[in-house]
Parts: C-alpha cells; sequence; structure tokens
C-alpha cells in the first residue's frame, strides 16, 4: 500500500508522457490510498484539459467517474493540526502537506512528483521513477 498524490493519479488516467510510469507504480503496488483533496485537485487539473482543448468534457465525465470509483474507500483524513505543522516546518503547501500527513500517519510512502515533497521528506516521500526502480 502507497500513498499517492493527485499528480500520480491525473497521469494514470489521462494519457501523456507520464502515463506508462504510473501505471508500472501500480503494477508494482495496486493498492493506492490518499486523502480526499485529491478530488479536488483531480477536478481541477481535467478542467485545465477541457479549457486547452486537450480533452473534451465529456472525455473528462468519463474520467473523473472511473478515478472516483477506483478510488472509493481509498480515501483518509488527517489532521489539520499536523498538516499545519508539516507545512511550518517544510515550506511546502498545505495541500501537499496532506499526502504528506496520511503517509507519515499510515507508516507508507508518499510517490510524488513534487520536487518541494522529495526535498523536505525524504523519509516519507519517493518519485515515481525511483519506486519502480
Amino acid at each position: 500500500m502507497i500513498v499517492v498524490d493527485t499528480n500520480l493519479l491525473v497521469h494514470l488516467y489521462v494519457p501523456g508522457e507520464l502515463t506508462t510510469q504510473a501505471e508500472e507504480v501500480l503494477r508494482r503496488e495496486p493498492v493506492w490510498v490518499s486523502v480526499p483533496l485529491w478530488r479536488s485537485e483531480f477536478r481541477n487539473a481535467l478542467s485545465g484539459f477541457i479549457r486547452s482543448g486537450a480533452l473534451t468534457l465529456a472525455a473528462c465525465k468519463r474520467i473523473v467517474q472511473q478515478a472516483e470509483l477506483w478510488m472509493l474507500g481509498r480515501e483518509h483524513l488527517v489532521t489539520s493540526e499536523r498538516v499545519l505543522e508539516l507545512a511550518a516546518v517544510s515550506g511546502c503547501t498545505a495541500y501537499d502537506c496532506e499526502f504528506v500527513a496520511l503517509a507519515e500517519a499510515a507508516s507508507l510512502r508518499l510517490v510524488t512528483s513534487e520536487r518541494q515533497v522529495l526535498r523536505a521528506f525524504p523519509q516519507n516521500a519517493v518519485s515515481p521513477r525511483d519506486f519502480v526502480a
């Protein structure tokens, strides 16, 4: 089991140059968990694809439905206090620290491409490339 951030979910569900890497992470570890925030960030990413013309509204609706169904029961809350503590010591956003807080609380690795998170939390975070290596 691993904690995943929204970017990895986007790469898994939206075909692109990092999709193969996300699929390899999934092959290596098929049980992914996250914080409920992933939903809002995922919808925001999809809306960007719609605005840019990269994806249609209909395609994005299908993608979000698939992702939400797959992540059902895999979302876990974290405490605001811990998120704020992590943000204060790291300089990372509170959004990113939600994923870190879950990894920490569950004693799991966070698979993320966020460079600042990887630098600030090397004990909890690993890049997808390093995870599959």
